[in-house]
């Protein structure tokens, strides 16, 4: 385990003090409340569902994320309905769509006049905090119901360059591989959190690029060229920027040993969890914001309607509250995390909410089973690059069997993700699917109309 040095240490006790002011007194009496749980929602930045262990990629070291699958409860068809870092983060924290909060790109502000995730659980007495990156605008979290916020910025150089902003003082930029040294303030508000129900989310920024600098140990997991790709895989192409090497380091070998260090940290999260005082009535959560194509169909990155890009993780785990090895193919959505949670807690899903509360799939067994997944690129004004960013602009809808999209020319796409599920064949111009075509562009124009979405279709 790598250490924060002693200043960032005491940088970290004081956010945590001033957290917890005033409240010690009234924990000396109190009688722990096992009907609300608290939530640990650990969420990764780019890590695509494909690349586990127990999904399609066995050679995976990923342990921890297998035994929440196995002893838990997962989600095999979670999608990241926009699978861009700030639009996905406007979801989770709203459970509205981007265009009802204006979060349709990267860095843009969330307005402080959304009624967030950390606001519904702050206003039904629990404790909050957020540790990791935001990609919200600014570094506090605050103003958007949480307690104690420990922001972490310059997050994509993992080694000894990014920082984190307490609440006072000036920003502490400590040594070590980021993800580790966000764990590490996670477990320290795991160990204080005493009797009183608490949300704590934590959002570490591996296997976001960069690529080369996972930890040694993980890299050295898998020897360069020894994974697989998938089927559909062509390195032609703007691909090979993604997934060639960078200071002699394999992208895609990188990438992998990024899972396998947050997974090392994810496990972490759950020991501390277990030795904790609560940590029979704690929920634990991982997921991922997007995913990322790695070569699939000849694109390097995300921001693209296919499989690798909008279909992420999903597990819960919480030994004797959810039953182990449950599992749905229920569609779940970014917009429906909040109301899951707030499920989850026995908390009432606020009036704001455009998503659907999933935890009954979880607790019972039974919950939503929506017919299709809005799925969306709005803009790339602030994507690398700009208008030069290779990913097309598109609406789209993700059934259970079916993908099918368009943009501003009309229909782009249609797989059926059941005879193809590498969407190697595009069907979208057969005549014999002529019918199916018209059945999901009515849905699409449903659901851009509930999202209140302007395009066009």
């Amino acid at each position: 385990m790598i250490a924060a040095p002693s200043t960032s240490r005491r940088a970290f006790m004081a956010a945590m003090a001033a957290a917890f002011s005033g409240s010690l007194a009234r924990r000396t009496h109190a009688v722990q409340d096992f009907s609300r749980p608290n939530l640990v929602f650990v969420f990764a930045d780019e890590h695509r569902y494909q690349s586990m262990s127990f999904t399609e990629m066995p050679m995976i070291q990923t342990p921890n994320m297998a035994k929440m699958a196995r002893e838990g409860f997962c989600f095999h068809q979670c999608i990241s309905n926009y699978p861009v870092c700030s639009p996905y983060r406007g979801m989770l924290m709203t459970g509205r769509w981007p265009y009802q909060t204006g979060m349709i790109d990267n860095d843009i502000d969330l307005r402080d006049r959304e009624y967030t995730l950390g606001d519904a659980f702050k206003s039904a007495g629990y404790r909050t905090a957020y540790i990791g990156k935001w990609h919200l605008g600014g570094t506090r979290g605050e103003p958007f119901g949480f307690d104690l916020s420990l922001i972490w910025t310059g997050t994509n150089t993992h080694f000894n360059q990014s920082l984190y902003h307490p609440i006072e003082g000036a920003p502490v930029r400590p040594e070590g591989y980021n993800a580790t040294l966000m764990t590490n303030q996670a477990l320290e508000y795991i160990a204080g959190a005493g009797a009183d129900p608490y949300l704590l989310l934590v959002s570490l920024n591996p296997p976001h690029a960069r690529f080369s600098d996972a930890p040694p140990d993980k890299r050295a997991l898998y020897p360069d060229g020894s994974l697989p790709y998938r089927p559909n895989v062509r390195l032609a192409g703007p691909a090979d920027g993604h997934i060639s090497r960078d200071n002699g380091s394999p992208h895609y070998e990188g990438y992998h040993a990024h899972i396998s260090a947050v997974d090392g940290e994810l496990g972490r999260i759950l020991d501390a969890v277990k030795q904790s005082e609560r940590g029979e009535n704690t929920i634990v959560v991982y997921t991922s914001d997007h995913g990322s194509q790695f070569g699939s169909h000849g694109i390097g990155s995300k921001r693209q309607p296919f499989e690798e890009s909008v279909r992420t993780p999903f597990m819960v785990y919480a030994p004797g509250r959810v039953s182990a090895g449950g599992s749905t193919h229920a569609l779940m959505g970014a917009p429906d995390v909040m109301p899951t949670l707030c499920g989850l807690a026995g908390i009432s899903v606020p009036a704001t909410c455009a998503g659907r509360d999933f935890s009954g799939h979880i607790l019972h067994g039974k919950g939503p089973e929506p017919d299709a997944q809005l799925i969306m690129h709005i803009s790339k004004n602030n994507a690398s690059g700009g208008q030069r960013h290779p990913a097309p602009l598109f609406r789209g809808v993700r059934t259970r069997r079916h993908t099918y999209t368009v943009n501003e020319e009309g229909p782009f796409h249609l797989f059926d993700n059941q005879e193809d599920p590498y969407q190697m064949s595009n069907l979208v111009a057969a005549p014999e699917h002529a019918s199916l075509r018209a059945d999901l562009h009515g849905r699409l124009a449903e659901l851009l109309a509930a999202a209140e979405d302007p395009f066009p279709v």
